[in-house]
């Protein structure tokens, strides 16, 4: 199972001002990278402060929701609340044949799957904009390498850029 962290962030380092912040701040063309690999992939995993921000699942995939709320659930065939860790949720949807999960944070869900090493690659959009306060990458400190894959521009302002988790 491949794990791919997909992740906008200000030029310096935030993800977003704090846990309500709306993710709707990149250029077009990261909104459609982001659309595009959901899309193929077919899951995307997200906590659930995140999808609290979001507001609804995303079409057209399935929107598996992190939380520790057992009274959270869903009667939409898209959307999952769960509590499972990060090993048995990978596990189960590899058994549902999914062959790669998007992971769509926030800090405190990247970290729980970066801890144990499920990532293997980060793609990175760089946003021109600064918030000076506000959620990292992640919520704890980690040590990870990165080998970068490959980068370009996106739109006028924005930087895409893809790594390799060195495990």
């Amino acid at each position: 199972m491949k794990v791919i962290l997909i992740m906008a962030m200000t030029v310096d380092g935030k993800i977003a001002r704090d846990e309500d912040h709306f993710p709707d701040w990149t250029g077009r063309e990261d909104k459609l990278m982001f659309k595009e690999a959901t899309q193929k992939a077919g899951v995307v995993v997200m906590g659930s402060k995140t999808y609290d921000a979001i507001g609804k699942p995303l079409p057209n995939r399935k929107n598996v929701v992190l939380t520790r709320k057992k009274v959270r659930w869903s009667e939409q065939g898209n959307l999952v609340f769960t509590g499972k860790k990060p090993t048995i949720l990978l596990a189960d949807l590899e058994k549902e044949g999914f062959s790669t999960v998007i992971l769509a944070g926030g800090s405190k869900i990247n970290t729980l799957f970066a801890a144990e090493g499920l990532i293997d690659e980060i793609y990175v959009t760089f946003s021109p904009k600064i918030f000076g306060t506000g959620l990292s990458l992640f919520s704890d400190r980690l040590s990870v390498d990165l080998k970068l894959i490959d980068f370009k521009k996106l739109g006028s302002d924005e930087i895409f850029a893809r790594y390799r988790v060195v495990k």
